[in-house]
């Protein structure tokens, strides 16, 4: 049984969360966490070469084989990371999500369970709007929603910091100049752990 992380990341803030989610995948016994990134646009590497931090980044994850369709059949529940753009996910993760017609028709992903985390560069820099929209597209491939309960370590909280119901959630900073709380990242984690568990029951 499969779990799959996907992420798209520029300046590393959801590579870290991606890792988190994929390490909490990992934590559920019988069940195997795949990490996937999101294919960059030709017009943005040519912007990531001119950016010594960006271009670091791109190489850190170069590794990382870039998320296909067999990918997402493949998977038994997907757990989905963006960061914000003006409230909703990026243009590459709607990339690759808008190319999934042919496994939207086939039904290939109606029942697997599927999660969802994103990083903002403010407070309120559209964490919850981000979440909320990356959720109908999965609606329409058939997939169940799995958020995070107010149960997990962590969720309560008035600081300056991510953890939504709607999915795990990072501040950034306005220059990047943030990394992931500890919070944050155990919130990720637990998501993780959440989807594989439920991926194991629905699925299994």
């Amino acid at each position: 049984m499969k779990v799959l992380t996907v992420f798209y990341s520029m300046y590393g803030h959801t590579l870290k969360m991606a890792q988190a989610v994929h390490e909490g995948v990992g934590s559920v016994s019988g069940v195997e966490p795949v990490l996937r990134r999101v294919q960059e646009f030709d017009a943005v590497n040519k912007i990531i070469d001119d950016n010594e931090f960006a271009r670091g980044l791109r190489e850190q994850q170069a590794a990382i084989p870039v998320c296909t369709n067999d990918d997402l059949q493949q998977a038994d529940g997907v757990i989905f990371g963006s960061p914000t753009r003006y409230g909703n996910m990026t243009a590459q993760m709607k990339q690759l999500i808008d190319g999934t017609a042919e496994l939207w028709s086939k039904g290939l992903m109606e029942g697997k369970p599927a999660g969802l985390f994103t990083s903002t560069a403010t407070s309120h820099g559209g964490q919850e709007t981000t979440l909320l929209t990356m959720m109908p597209p999965l609606i329409h491939l058939g997939m169940v929603i799995v958020g995070v309960p107010y149960s997990t370590p962590g969720m309560l909280h008035t600081e300056g910091r991510g953890g939504t119901p709607y999915g795990a959630s990072t501040i950034a900073g306005s220059s990047g100049e943030l990394s992931p709380a500890p919070e944050d990242l155990a919130i990720a984690q637990a998501l993780g752990k959440r989807v594989a568990e439920i991926t194991k029951k629905l699925r299994g």
